[in-house]
């Protein structure tokens, strides 16, 4: 299955479930792929040194080229229904390239609603592009945003 990237030359192929991302025994839901920015803002480290640090996701998840719902700071994903999950990192695997946000498996800590998304026990986070900021900043408070792309499995325990 081919995705594609931000640029309409990037195209990248899926790689293979990491073990630290997987859901053995668990049933898909429902799988959207989103596209947004990761939100950073610039922040003092312990050293005192100013550096980029993240505040928050801003996504649009799409099924079938029309927006079904939106992926934002909890971490939360909403879907069109009402229903809602937020999610607690539970594994982290690298990104395909330096520049890609980690592939994530986060628990569901809460839900909202009762619709596709309130049975959710596990969602990935799979098929990154873009989203990683590295570099200094200059001015405390600001914000910078870096665009990203992913791909969001939601799945319940079978």
């Amino acid at each position: 299955m081919l995705w594609l990237g931000l640029a309409a030359s990037s195209v990248v192929a899926q790689t293979a479930m990491p073990d630290a991302v997987a859901a053995p025994n668990e049933t898909q839901i429902a799988k959207f792929h989103a596209e947004g920015a990761q939100v950073y803002e610039c922040k003092a480290d312990n050293s005192g040194k100013l550096a980029w640090a993240f505040r928050e996701p801003i996504a649009t998840l799409i099924s079938d080229s029309k927006t079904v719902g939106r992926h934002y700071a909890g971490p939360t994903w909403e879907y069109s229904d009402g229903s809602a999950v937020i999610g607690k990192v539970a594994g982290s695997a690298p990104g395909n390239t330096a520049k890609d946000i980690p592939w994530l498996k986060l628990d569901a800590a809460a839900h909202r609603g009762s619709g596709i998304l309130s049975g959710v026990t596990t969602v990935q986070r799979i098929n990154t592009v873009g989203g990683t900021l590295t570099g200094a900043c200059g001015t405390a408070g600001a914000f910078q945003s870096e665009p990203y792309s992913a791909d969001y499995v939601f799945l319940r325990k079978s």
